[in-house]
C-alpha cells in the first residue's frame, strides 16, 4: 500500500500502480514505487509491452489437463514428451517447483502438481488440492512410482500424510525425497545439486 505521507502528492494512476506492485510477494512499499517510476521514465512502448505480455499470460495461460502445470496447449510440454519416463510422477506443489527439479538435470519422469499444501490454519485441506486427481492419474496410466516432493516443512509433511492415505490403497510404490534439503524450506529455492541428491537418494514412504 501506498504510504500515508504518499497521499495528495502523488498522481492518482501512479498511485495506483504503486499499490498493485506493493500486492505482489516480495515486492515492499519502496521497490513498488522504484519500479512505478521506472516505468514512468521508460518509453511507452517497454511499458506497453509490459501490459501487454501480462494480459496475454492471464488470457492464454491455463492448466495442463494432465498434470495441471501451466500451459498455454491441453498438455504442458512435460507431459506433451514422449521421451520422458511415463512410468515416474513427481507430485509438487507448486509449478515453480517443476522448474527447480528440472534445473537438476536428475529426473526424466512426468510431474503432477497439487497447486498448494495441506494447512488446517489456513483453510486448507486434503480436498481442496489436486489429491483426487492424482488418484485417477494412477488407476488410469501406467505408472510404477509416485514420488513425493513437497516442500520439507510442517506443511509438507501434511500433505505427503494425505496423499499417502489415499495412495496406499491402490498398492502403488510411493517414495519421498531424501534428507539433505533445510528443513522448513521451499524446492523452488533449493540448489540443484542439494535437490539432485534428494531425488536420487528418495526412500520409500
Amino acid at each position: 500500500m501506498t504510504a500515508p505521507h504518499d497521499n495528495g502528492l502523488v498522481a492518482e494512476p501512479v498511485a495506483r500502480l504503486i499499490e498493485e506492485l506493493n500486492r505482489l510477494p516480495g515486492v515492499g512499499p519502496a521497490t513498488a514505487r522504484r519500479l512505478t517510476y521506472y516505468l514512468l521514465r521508460a518509453p511507452a512502448e517497454q511499458a506497453n509491452r509490459l501490459a501487454t505480455a501480462i494480459a496475454e499470460m492471464k488470457t492464454r495461460v491455463g492448466y495442463c489437463r494432465r498434470c495441471f502445470n501451466y500451459s498455454v496447449d491441453e498438455l504442458c510440454t512435460v507431459c506433451a514428451n514422449p521421451n520422458r519416463d511415463q512410468s515416474k510422477v513427481c507430485v509438487v506443489e507448486q509449478p515453480l517447483d517443476i522448474l527447480a527439479v528440472e534445473r537438476t538435470n536428475a529426473y526424466r519422469g512426468l510431474y503432477h502438481v497439487l497447486h498448494g499444501h495441506v494447512a488446517p490454519i489456513d483453510g486448507i485441506y486434503p480436498e481442496d488440492l489436486k489429491i483426487e486427481e492424482l488418484v485417477s492419474r494412477i488407476r488410469e496410466e501406467l505408472i510404477d512410482e509416485v514420488i513425493l516432493a513437497t516442500n520439507p516443512n510442517t506443511e509438507g509433511e501434511a500433505t505427503t500424510w494425505a496423499i499417502h492415505q489415499r495412495l496406499v490403497p491402490l498398492g502403488i510404490r510411493l517414495t519421498r525425497l531424501a534428507r539433505g534439503l533445510p528443513t522448513g524450506g521451499d524446492l523452488e529455492w533449493a540448489d540443484p545439486g542439494t535437490l539432485g541428491s534428494a531425488l536420487e537418494g528418495r526412500r520409500e514412504l
